[in-house]
């Protein structure tokens, strides 16, 4: 599950902000319990960040007066938080963290630092969308090789989410749409991964070849 802000008054009204939120935990619901019970593995890189993340662009929207939508941001910080907490209820809930996964956590920070200290808001968010999608690599890799440790309902409720956001925007500018936008496409590809086990197909035809 993930979102983000942005402008509101758009196609749909701000309100639909309530029901991308509850979208939000229905669907990661259901990504906790299976963590809980061991069928789910969370990358706790992926996962850590994305908290931080969430927490971090919601007390930024609060100081600029963003309104609504940064109960959806605020929702980012939160649930990520929860699936952590269940993936240590569970011996069975634990990815193996490697080199590159915590190479792509050390970027993705230095990203978040960089974005926290340049004056420019475009290059900033740009900074925190590709912190973001740094945090999200350790997921896609695990997504790809081993798609039956994910469970793709929380990404899914992603999709559907920042769609409900990205509806609720008066204006498609940079600062409101990229991150919802860029957030949504890559909850697309992992929800793509996972349903389709494109990785394992791919690997196995060279194999066979």
């Amino acid at each position: 599950m993930r979102c983000a802000s942005g402008q509101t008054g758009g196609v749909i009204a701000p309100q639909f902000v309530y029901l991308a939120v509850v979208l939000a935990f229905l669907g990661t619901g259901n990504y906790v319990r299976e963590t809980w019970r061991g069928n789910t593995q969370p990358h706790r890189v992926t996962w850590g960040l994305w908290a931080v993340e969430g927490i971090l662009a919601f007390c930024v929207e609060i100081q600029q007066h963003v309104g609504l939508a940064s109960l959806m941001t605020l929702a980012l910080g939160v649930v990520p938080c929860v699936v952590i907490a269940a993936s240590f209820k569970n011996p069975h809930a634990v990815w193996k963290i490697d080199r590159i996964d915590i190479a792509c956590g050390a970027v993705s920070v230095a990203g978040l630092i960089f974005w926290a200290l340049v004056n420019e808001p475009t290059v900033a968010l740009v900074s925190f969308v590709v912190a973001d999608f740094i945090a999200a690599l350790p997921t896609l890799r695990k997504s790809w090789a081993n798609p039956e440790s994910e469970t793709v309902s929380a990404f899914i409720s992603g999709v559907v989410n920042c769609g409900i956001t990205l509806l609720t925007l008066h204006q498609i500018t940079t600062a409101a749409a990229l991150f919802p936008g860029f957030i949504l496409c890559t909850d697309v590809i992992i929800t793509s991964l996972i349903l389709f086990k494109i990785g394992p197909r791919i690997t196995g035809h060279r194999a066979l070849s």
